[in-house]
């Protein structure tokens, strides 16, 4: 007598478990991302827009409100303004962190606490209570900076101090400094010669990531430039604020033109991350 065999159940082939279909993780990133974008995209339209009223979409496209912006002294010289005391800021840091965290790591270990507690400081006092502190000192007396750029550059320090000290610190870390400052004066280089021809390359990826990303939180700050310098040393910011009365197209044409500008630097900053952190790797 023969026996039946017993065949398994067939399975289509297109079937799937909802659980590869329906991602709740991916729905609620997606949501979020949406959720923040849509002021973005709805700015982005009313800049790009030659009138936009009671309808659902824009009457026609132009890039005139773009024009127009970059065409306005006033807007080049505020954009111009912030260029350079950022760079100033980030310069005068540059100087003073960098030999700070070297000594830190090769002859002062101590030193690397001190700093750990002082780049804090700038977290934990709010820029509005700076302001008035700074305001006290230097609206008048010998030193008058209040109103001029060079009261902004040394408190634009003290903000990117913690990004500067600790990406420095960082690099500092993944290489043996001391053991190649000791091959290089056995080698016949001078300490200053040493540390520019073998320890400064060794740092350029976390210097230049603490560049693209604090030049980037140094050109949309606020508080610190309205406060202390005002009108009287018109800042990208303090302009923006200024003229938010004017058009809602010119307006809007330059949060998008200030925002891709922190994008790009912001996406520069990630991207020398990964390179850097490739390069780790090999």
């Amino acid at each position: 007598m023969a026996h039946a065999e017993t065949l398994p159940a067939h399975k289509s082939p297109t079937a799937a478990p909802l659980s590869a279909t329906f991602n709740p993780y991916a729905w609620i990133v997606g949501s979020v991302f949406a959720v923040l974008a849509l002021p973005l995209v709805a700015t982005l339209g009313y800049a790009l827009a030659t009138r936009w009223g009671a309808t659902l979409v824009p009457d026609g496209l132009t890039l005139a409100w773009f024009v127009e912006l970059w065409t306005t002294p006033r807007f080049v010289a505020a954009f111009a303004r912030s260029l350079a005391v950022a760079v100033g800021a980030l310069a005068l840091s540059l100087v003073l962190v960098m030999p700070v965290a070297l000594l830190a790591h090769t002859r002062y270990p101590w030193l690397d606490r001190w700093m750990n507690t002082l780049i804090l400081m700038p977290f934990a006092v709010p820029p509005v209570v700076s302001s008035v502190g700074l305001l006290k000192l230097y609206a008048g007396g010998p030193l008058p900076l209040v109103g001029t750029p060079w009261i902004l550059i040394p408190t634009y320090f003290t903000i990117v101090l913690p990004f500067m000290y600790r990406a420095i610190a960082n690099s500092l870390r993944a290489v043996d400094v001391q053991s190649l400052m000791d091959a290089a004066q056995l080698l016949g280089a001078g300490p200053l010669k040493a540390f520019f021809l073998v320890i400064l390359p060794n740092l350029r990826g976390g210097v230049q990531i603490a560049i693209f990303l604090s030049f980037s939180f140094l050109v949309g700050e606020f508080v610190f430039a309205n406060m202390l310098v005002g009108t009287r040393f018109e800042t990208l910011q303090v302009y923006l604020n200024n003229m938010r009365g004017a058009s809602g197209h010119f307006t809007s044409a330059l949060v998008i033109t200030l925002f891709a500008f922190t994008l790009i630097l912001t996406w520069l900053g990630n991207r020398q991350a990964e390179h850097t952190i490739t390069e780790a790797t090999r």
